[in-house]
């Protein structure tokens, strides 16, 4: 008799991202991203034809994945009243170059529980700003998230990972960290365009409020501290030992936008908080 076990993960190939979705936490055990100028639509040379179409954040609605069996699809439900942000793993402002691209930014396969103020809604957008940003000294940038499930220790001086659950019933998993990993590469020099300068980072991030003027460089890593942690291979070993750090190779410096709180009347804004 066979026994057919289905998939550790189903593969995703969508028009701005691929990723991998976990069954069991309900939401993407990675994904991954090629931005250039070209695919942000801020290419000279490649611009977007006149009339075209273009992604509105204002037109994409969250919706659940209809290509993931029902039983292991996270579902809208899940969410309501749960105390956390929808949180985009591949931003939404990462593909404006069509309405249809946006729109797979917003299925539930892409998105994990974050935590709203002084994260979602401000740190990690600043993040995702600065991966953007990116593409502005660098050809080509590839960027990986992974939600993370990372260890504490307890007072009895053992380590455990603990973690919510959100849904009626229970279903999906509330990562403890997230990671943002990058390659970004450019030609070494004008003599040598074929010679590509590579540079890699990797910065981990808690799922909690964290400080405006937190600098990005305190959630530095190893990319093989995230490889390890997510049960990943993500870059070679000749990569990471022949790759700059990324903060050598530009400011890894965020810029503050307080988009949201710009929609809310003075009364309603709240304080972001410190990490803890």
């Amino acid at each position: 008799m066979l026994v057919y076990v289905g998939p550790i993960s189903d593969q995703l190939v969508r028009q701005a991202y691929v990723a991998a979705y976990d069954r069991r936490l309900r939401h993407p055990a990675w994904t991954a991203e090629h931005l250039t100028l070209a695919s942000l639509g801020r290419s000279a040379l490649e611009p977007t034809p006149a009339g075209g179409e273009t992604g509105d954040r204002g037109k994409s609605t969250f919706q659940e994945d209809e290509s993931l069996p029902a039983q292991f699809r996270a579902k809208l439900q899940d969410y309501f009243r749960s105390g956390y942000d929808r949180g985009h793993m591949v931003p939404a402002a990462d593909a404006k170059r069509s309405q249809s691209s946006m729109d797979e930014t917003f299925l539930l396969s892409n998105i994990a529980p974050q935590v709203g103020v002084g994260f979602n809604r401000h740190y990690w957008a600043y993040l995702e700003d600065w991966c953007r940003r990116l593409t502005n000294s660098f050809a080509d940038v590839y960027v990986f998230t992974v939600p993370l499930y990372l260890p504490h220790k307890e007072s009895d001086g053992k380590w455990r990972v603990s973690y919510e659950v959100i849904g009626n019933p229970p279903n999906v998993a509330v990562p403890t960290h997230f990671a943002k990993v990058v390659l970004a590469s450019r030609p070494s020099s004008p003599s040598t365009p074929d010679v590509p300068e590579i540079t890699t980072g990797a910065f981990v991030l808690p799922n909690a409020s964290i400080s405006d003027d937190a600098p990005l460089e305190s959630f530095v890593v190893p990319v093989d501290a995230v490889e390890r942690a997510a049960g990943l291979t993500l870059f070679s070993d000749a990569i990471k030992s022949g790759s700059k750090h990324i903060c050598k190779s530009t400011k890894c410096e965020l810029i503050v936008r307080h988009f949201d709180d710009a929609q809310k009347k003075p009364e309603m804004k709240r304080a972001i908080s410190s990490p803890r």
